[in-house]
């Protein structure tokens, strides 16, 4: 098995070229179009995607790669076996449609159904994240790429909480989560960002009650997972990947879990 952290270096760079494409798209009107499941998708998605697909296949030419317009077109990979890739190209797409610019390219290994390696960027905002797991994790801001900042995931406080949710996405059910922890201060944040923000320490938990693909999720919980973080569904189990469908359950993201803290029911 290849030493994957060295993959990090090229990896941060596919996801620079990638997010060029996207603001070259991003500084002009955006034309916007439906998938069959009724998600937008732009020329972004796809132009990153191009240059994800193509970077990934000269760094690592014999490892399946499952990215989120490829399997919406039914070009995705008919086996992945344990070790594959997960890409979204522009996630937060809605947050790019409106310009918002929380929106993130996202790559990630998976290795026996777990996130080992992942990027995310965000080309709009000019923070980048790299995680290896048993490595760390680290943000890189465009400001100034030669400084790399270590981060590490808090452990909250049982007495306040910082939560994190999804800006497009808040659910009902996620407001009952919410309700059933001492929560003192609440963010929204687009795409998967809400990872990095729990992998950096500055949110405490994210939880996301509703429908997520395994592309949405892996690159950012690689990140967390490497800054000392987890992501379990509602009964407590790591968040898994590889399944028939690439469907996630409902799950919650967190650093470290405060000590006597109950940990919430199933809504």
């Amino acid at each position: 098995m290849p030493d994957t952290t060295r993959w990090l270096a090229p990896l941060e760079q596919i996801a620079r070229d990638a997010g060029a494409a996207i603001m070259e798209i991003y500084a002009h009107e955006i034309a916007v179009r439906q998938k069959d499941d009724l998600s937008p998708v732009t020329d972004a998605d796809e132009a990153a995607e191009r240059i994800i697909l193509a970077g990934l296949k000269l760094l690592d030419p014999d490892t399946p790669v499952v990215a989120e317009e490829s399997m919406n077109a039914g070009q995705g990979p008919a086996e992945h076996g344990t070790r594959f890739w997960l890409v979204d190209p522009l996630d937060g797409t809605k947050e790019f449609i409106r310009r918002h610019g929380e929106f993130t390219v996202n790559i990630a290994l998976i290795e026996d159904g777990r996130p080992t390696l992942g990027v995310v960027y965000a080309p709009a905002i000019g923070s980048l994240y790299l995680g290896a797991v048993g490595h760390g994790a680290t943000k890189i801001l465009d400001s100034d790429r030669t400084t790399r900042l270590p981060i590490t995931a808090r452990e909250g406080d049982r007495t306040g909480l910082v939560a994190v949710a999804s800006k497009s996405h808040r659910t009902p059910g996620t407001n009952v989560f919410l309700d059933r922890l001492p929560i003192a201060e609440s963010r929204a944040a687009g795409s998967s960002l809400k990872f990095c923000l729990v992998a950096e320490g500055a949110a405490d938990i994210y939880p996301r009650i509703g429908p997520t693909m395994e592309w949405d999720t892996a690159a950012g919980h690689a990140v967390l997972a490497a800054a000392g973080g987890r992501v379990v569904t509602l009964d407590g189990v790591d968040l898994d990947y590889g399944k028939p469908d690439y469907r996630n359950p409902d799950y919650y993201a967190y650093g470290l879990w405060p000590k006597g803290l109950v940990r919430p029911e199933r809504p």
